[in-house]
């Protein structure tokens, strides 16, 4: 049985299978929810429910009027209403699964992994700055890493890979991949990418490898000669950390407008730069945001910590935050 999902407030109305979610739900339809990790965990598709049942994975049985529903892991038990966050028009995905070389690996420092993938001889693959892939593992299981390079560059892809201990891909099968072996990936996934409907100044807000979908987004505008004011902040614990070298540097000089800040919460001895929380250095710079747009990507801890603080104390609209977090 087909179950209805009505948008609250809206004229919008899809259809959802009970073993399908609302977030695919509404991909299949033509619609664009906020998602980041698919797998319950970040919190960036929680929405509404007005009325109706929603089986949740992780939450249980949902009856309306509720709040915080995860809508990538919200299954349909009756015809339902919602509110998500945000809801817009927009093409179902073209994905594919590729079957890709290792290029090259290159560490940066201790604790971080750059992986070239190559794709094959004329095969290319469509993505917007700042979307990521996933990495199919061989029992089915999957690791979510944004796309580093612009989408220009489409022949193949630069992944950033944080060492996490006993994780399964970063400390597993990274560590065992040489030039030529070979991984599938299927692309694109989500929705963390520049609105480009409107031509608001935007803020960067990243920490550690967060930095990968900031790094596409801003050499796409490069290519792009785009004109909107950006400013990055880059959240670190130590210099060493700040593993990108000089390319914010270059990127200054390319880029019109742009401005770089780094932000060290466990600065080493000689550090004359800023310190502490990252956020919390947007806010110095920019205590009314109510003008702008805000890009963050990073651990969960700090972009919720920079949605609730962003918006309570810097004015920023709920809608102008864009979150993409790490999980």
């Amino acid at each position: 049985m087909t179950f209805d999902v009505t948008v609250s407030g809206s004229d919008i109305v899809f259809p959802c299978e009970p073993d399908e979610t609302v977030l695919d739900a509404a991909e299949r339809a033509g619609f664009s929810i906020p998602y980041s990790c698919r797998k319950g965990v970040c919190s960036t598709c929680e929405g509404g429910l007005i009325a109706g049942e929603l089986q949740v994975r992780g939450q249980g049985l949902a009856r309306g009027p509720a709040t915080g529903v995860l809508l990538c892991q919200a299954r349909p038990c009756s015809s339902v209403e919602i509110t998500p966050k945000r809801i817009v028009q927009r093409a179902s995905p073209v994905r594919k699964v590729i079957t890709t070389k290792v290029h090259r690996l290159t560490r940066p420092n201790a604790d971080v992994v750059v992986l070239h993938l190559r794709f094959p001889s004329g095969v290319r693959a469509k993505f917007q700055a700042g979307q990521y892939l996933k990495v199919l593992m061989e029992d089915g299981d999957s690791r979510n890493y944004s796309m580093a390079n612009a989408p220009h560059e489409s022949d193949g892809v630069q992944l950033h890979i944080r060492h996490v201990p006993g994780g399964r891909f970063s400390e597993g099968v990274l560590a065992g991949l040489e030039k030529g072996d070979t991984l599938n990936v299927e692309l694109p996934y989500g929705e963390f990418s520049l609105d480009e409907e409107v031509d608001h100044p935007v803020i960067l807000l990243g920490t550690g490898t967060g930095m990968a979908p900031l790094k596409s987004i801003i050499e796409d505008q490069i290519k792009r000669g785009g004109s909107r004011p950006m400013h990055l902040f880059w959240g670190a614990r130590n210099s060493d950390d700040l593993y990108l070298g000089d390319l914010p540097a270059q990127w200054s000089k390319r880029l019109p407008g742009f401005t770089f800040t780094p932000v060290l919460s466990e600065p080493e001895p000689g550090w004359s730069g800023r310190t502490g929380w990252v956020h919390r250095a947007v806010l110095e710079d920019y205590p009314d945001l109510g003008a702008y747009q805000v890009y963050a990507c990073g651990n969960p801890v700090m972009t919720t910590a920079a949605l609730n603080d962003l918006t309570a104390e810097g004015q920023l609209s709920p809608d102008a935050f864009f979150c993409d977090a790490f999980v």
